[in-house]
């Protein structure tokens, strides 16, 4: 296991880049801490395999230094880094059965036989394939020979990080809960730092003890899902995460109350002069549905997805959305919709606004 960390880092494919936006990779300094599990999360070409191959030596950065433990392995090679990577589409040796296929980092590393077929039967268990051993993995599907690479790198238990880029792609749905199960146990079991690449919201959020927000080559926002959630730092944290994401109305906002294009909602805290393009962002579970007060709403349809209810509707060209209760009754004289004071938050240029404090409740001096 290690603390990796990342010390202004950055880097472009370009030979010569000219300025930011030749960068695959902005600059980036963060600490990995030891024995946590990360994700890196975002939409494809937004750097996520790019930040990974670096740390695990594939790749060398344009700027920037790798440290593992405070050592520099900036120009180390990968072998010499003691990671293993389980890559999106599976690496085995087709002419090997699967024990052979799991046995190989262990025996490639001298470890002895009586500990490599324990820890063999071991990881088989844990991936399902303790009745496919003696097979050998030419003849296996995609996903069975996706899950050989998991294991693989899975076997070893003294290696400085886990590294998954998009492990999950060609397993089938079922199949890809239980790994990541798995994973997770795996982590509680023996406290690998464990970075694992993905651009689904769910593999990320059920797997990470902490989500790596990417945008554009940015990280945009490191966090808890409950911070990610709740406190979307860049407009993206909030279209991505959730189902569906995060409300952005365009506003102009004067301490402690947000001006919508003739209406006007109260928020909880209060905000100095903004400047740039002003933005407020509510998540559909913290806005609802009224006859009588709140901004007036066309709602278009109601889709019933079996939980709850997702209402879709729109504010001066403008699409929203509410999430209502399983059993809530949408009459046809809902017109209006509330935010919730407490979940509304401030953006300026898509980045989220700290408020001065939090404003005086209704008959209270401020």
């Amino acid at each position: 296991m290690a603390k990796i960390t990342l010390d202004n880092l950055a880097h472009s494919y370009l030979p010569n880049p000219k300025g930011e936006d030749d960068f695959a990779l902005k600059e980036l300094n963060h600490d990995w801490d030891d024995g946590a599990a990360y994700a890196l999360l975002g939409s494809s070409g937004c750097g996520k395999s790019t930040l990974l191959n670096i740390i695990s030596g594939l790749l060398h950065p344009s700027q920037g230094r790798i440290l593992f433990d405070g050592q520099d392995v900036t120009h180390a090679p990968t072998a010499e880094r003691n990671i293993a990577q389980v890559f999106q589409f599976p690496v085995v040796y087709d002419t090997m059965t699967v024990q052979d296929n799991l046995a190989f980092p262990l025996r490639n590393r001298g470890r002895e036989e009586s500990y490599v077929a324990e820890r063999v039967q071991e990881i088989a268990r844990m991936i399902g394939m303790e009745d496919m051993l003696k097979k050998k993995a030419r003849g296996l599907t995609a996903d069975a020979k996706q899950k050989i690479s998991l294991g693989r790198g899975m076997v070893r238990k003294d290696v400085n990080a886990l590294l998954f880029d998009e492990p999950l792609t060609v397993i089938d749905p079922h199949m890809k809960w239980e790994l990541r199960t798995q994973l997770k146990k795996l982590h509680h079991d023996f406290g690998h730092t464990m970075i694992y690449v993905t651009h689904d919201q769910t593999e990320a959020l059920t797997f990470a003890d902490k989500v790596v927000v990417m945008y554009d080559g940015r990280v945009v926002q490191i966090g808890t899902p409950e911070e990610l959630f709740e406190r979307p730092e860049h407009t993206f944290v909030g279209y991505f995460i959730g189902s569906p994401g995060m409300n952005v109305i365009p506003a102009r906002v004067e301490g402690s109350t947000a001006h919508l294009d003739g209406d006007v909602i109260p928020l909880a805290d209060s905000y100095g002069p903004l400047d740039g393009r002003v933005e407020i962002g509510v998540r559909p579970e913290y806005v609802r549905l009224s006859q009588t007060e709140g901004v007036p709403v066309k709602v278009n349809r109601v889709e019933d997805v079996g939980r709850h209810k997702i209402i879709r509707a729109e504010y001066s060209g403008h699409d929203i959305n509410i999430i209502a209760g399983e059993d809530e009754q949408i009459g046809a004289d809902m017109n209006r919709v509330v935010f919730d004071p407490d979940h509304v938050n401030v953006y300026a240029n898509d980045w989220r606004v700290a408020p001065l404090g939090r404003s005086a409740p209704a008959g209270e001096a401020a």
